[in-house]
């Protein structure tokens, strides 16, 4: 298996369930970046049948509605790229006007030097945050 998302889960687990699973992402700066990730290994979205992709769509929704309600971002990004890693995932990233990286993408160059403050002030939140998003993918 040379999948790393078949072979672990890809972050710190969230959530599984028969068909996918939400990992937070350990992306420096970024404390409030997630990923869906389908169990399968498929390397794109069209790979899926219609209703697998209608289940797909429906827990990345979730997520970003949780993280708006709890967070207030300024912004929620969200991102399917798998250039790097051709195994089907959908990045949902919180996105703050204090982020190092904001307005551009995260995967740009920083527009400001981190605010550890603020990084920190939010990590306090994601123990929380994370129960209520496994909690709410469970329903």
């Amino acid at each position: 298996m040379s999948c790393v998302l078949c072979r672990e889960a890809g972050g710190q687990l969230i959530w599984q369930g028969e068909k996918l699973r939400l990992i937070r992402a350990q992306e420096a700066g970024f404390p409030a970046f997630y990923r869906i990730v389908w169990n399968a290994h498929v390397a794109e979205f069209s790979d899926l049948s219609r209703p697998e992709r209608e289940h797909c769509m429906q827990a990345v929704a979730l997520v970003e509605q949780v993280l708006r309600a709890q967070l207030a971002p300024a912004k929620i990004n969200l991102a399917t790229l798998g250039n790097m890693v051709p195994h089907l995932h959908w990045h949902i990233i919180a996105r703050f006007a204090w982020d190092s990286h904001f307005p551009a993408p995260v995967w740009a160059s920083a527009q400001r030097p981190r605010d550890l403050a603020q990084e920190a002030a939010l990590e306090r939140q994601l123990a929380q945050l994370d129960a209520l998003l496994a909690r709410t993918l469970s329903e």
